[in-house]
């Protein structure tokens, strides 16, 4: 209720806050954003962190892009030619590639931040395990020989989940499980690292070395990337109706994420526009951890997948708005996409007795020890959930310890393997965006050879469907497999799908082209 108190009082024109005053927007060539949250980490490589994404795309460039049709195109590479039966790609870089501290870009530099990537990122993990060579023989060509023919590699290079991004050689020697700290790359905007205030501010200048692509459509990740703004600043603002006051005061620019309950508030400004530009939906998943009791266990999974209401979720998010919600159960691919299928999905049948299902986990080897679930204070969407599913454990049997922090510690607490009583953790609660929803190709949650995101599930069943997926010869084999792989998910599940919603942002109308998809910065501009 006081979120919608405060931003009711910034309609009316009263611009008073509980929170500091935020100064206003300064001249028209400066963007002001509201991040989702403030980005723990800036590695592209390291993390799916979709504000991880977000930075990483301005800052530096990818070889392909990806268009709003979810195919990849040119963006660093000028084309590539495939021969050998398709077994030789050789990739060659466009001209005017610099990276910000004047060098060029070179292959050698591509070489090396793809091999990275690649150890971090289960498409690229894929790609890796195809390739016999990757080289360099000159300054602008890339070599790739496989062992097997691959024609997805366009697509594994243009991904936007952890994203492969080019840095120099030098940057991209570093351990994939060690964070690069120093942001150069070759995109449109520098970092600006004497302005970083972490857990609230980050700025990036434009990058006045960058040759943008002379050809092909501005859409999503790819066509040519014109800087029209000479700054972008982003501001965390943890409390959401100071964020909705501050756009419509025009304080603010952009608000990337606004809260589902506010939106229908915010509807009323005649100077802000609600679009949903992410049309892939998010989808909210429950993440168990599988190297530690009792999710180690898949029959302790099944109960709780068993458990799930879907609507109980997705109402605690977007109740406020039901067009935003999927209306139907949905299983790991988004309904209406060409690998979606609904095998299975009678498998979540809610909690309708808690005791039967307390019987069942007993059953299944639960002996009440406590499970450590991780909440971001920060993040709404991700924080509505998960108090929804600590409830719903508890309701069914299991000792929940509920610890609740900000984002950005929940991403640092996801990636430790650390035991349980060590600082490690049994379940966290996140939406993800965009790509991650389309393919098995993307879907980083069903990797599962014990080395993939984090929960580090083991099930070989799942592996080698994914792996048929990729060798499958048309759509409707790879419809097949993706059926495949739904139905061994019901019978290991490494995570609980949680529902999915199309998530809208928020924007001064005098703002135009703005891109589908995730929130990118280069086309934008100001009336």
């Amino acid at each position: 209720m006081r979120r919608r108190n405060l931003l009711r009082a910034g309609l009316t024109g009263v611009t008073a806050l509980a929170a500091p005053r935020i100064a206003r927007a300064g001249p028209s060539r400066v963007l002001k954003f509201i991040p989702q949250s403030d980005p723990a980490t800036l590695d592209p490589h390291f993390t799916t962190a979709s504000v991880t994404r977000e930075h990483g795309l301005l800052v530096f460039d990818t070889l392909y892009g990806m268009d709003n049709a979810y195919l990849p195109q040119p963006q660093m590479v000028a084309g590539h030619v495939v021969s050998d039966g398709g077994r030789l790609w050789e990739l060659t870089l466009r001209d005017g590639l610099r990276f910000h501290d004047g060098s060029p870009v070179l292959a050698r530099d591509a070489v090396a931040s793809i091999r990275r990537w690649g150890q971090r990122d289960a498409f690229g993990a894929v790609m890796l395990a195809r390739t016999d060579e990757m080289s360099a023989p000159t300054d602008k060509l890339i070599r790739l020989r496989l062992n097997k023919p691959f024609a997805l590699v366009p697509d594994a290079l243009s991904v936007l989940i952890s994203v492969p991004v080019i840095m120099p050689e030098r940057l991209a020697m570093t351990d994939p499980f060690k964070q690069v700290t120093e942001m150069v790359g070759s995109g449109p905007y520098r970092y600006v690292a004497g302005e970083r205030v972490v857990g609230s501010r980050v700025v990036y200048e434009k990058f006045a070395g960058y040759v943008p692509r002379g050809d092909g459509t501005p859409e999503f990740g790819a066509g040519p990337k014109i800087a029209w703004f000479d700054r972008v600043e982003w501001t965390a603002v943890p409390d959401a109706g100071t964020a909705a006051s501050a756009l419509v005061a025009g304080e603010f620019d952009w608000w990337e994420n606004p809260t589902i309950d506010l939106v229908p508030t915010l509807r009323q400004s005649k100077d802000v526009a609600v679009v949903v530009k992410d049309r892939s939906a998010q989808n909210a998943i429950m993440r168990f951890n599988a190297l530690y009791p009792p999710f180690d266990n898949p029959a302790i999974c099944r109960v709780v997948v068993s458990a799930i209401d879907q609507q109980s979720f997705m109402l605690a998010i977007g109740g406020a708005v039901p067009d935003l919600l999927v209306p139907q159960k949905v299983g790991l691919f988004v309904p209406g996409t060409p690998m979606a299928s609904d095998v299975g999905v009678e498998a979540m049948q809610g909690a309708g007795d808690p005791g039967k299902l307390q019987q069942q986990l007993a059953a299944a080897g639960y002996h009440g020890e406590k499970i450590v679930v991780l909440a971001a204070s920060d993040s709404p969407n991700a924080n509505a959930i998960a108090q929804v599913g600590a409830d719903l454990l508890r309701r069914i049997g299991f000792n929940v310890d509920l610890q609740t922090m900000d984002w950005g510690t929940v991403q640092q607490r996801r990636a430790s393997k650390a035991p349980i009583d060590k600082g490690g953790w049994n379940i966290f609660f996140t939406l993800q965006t965009s790509t991650q929803n389309i393919t098995p190709a993307a879907a980083v949650a069903l990797r599962a050879d014990g080395n993939g995101w984090y929960g580090w599930p083991t099930d070989p069943e799942m592996e080698h469907l994914r792996a048929a997926w990729f060798d499958a010869p048309d759509l409707a084999a790879q419809q097949s497999a993706a059926r495949a792989m739904q139905v061994q998910f019901w019978r290991n599940p490494s995570y609980a799908p949680l529902g999915m919603l199309f998530q809208p942002t928020a924007y001064r109308r005098d703002l135009t082209d703005i891109r589908e998809g995730l929130p990118q910065f280069y086309g934008v501009r100001r009336m």
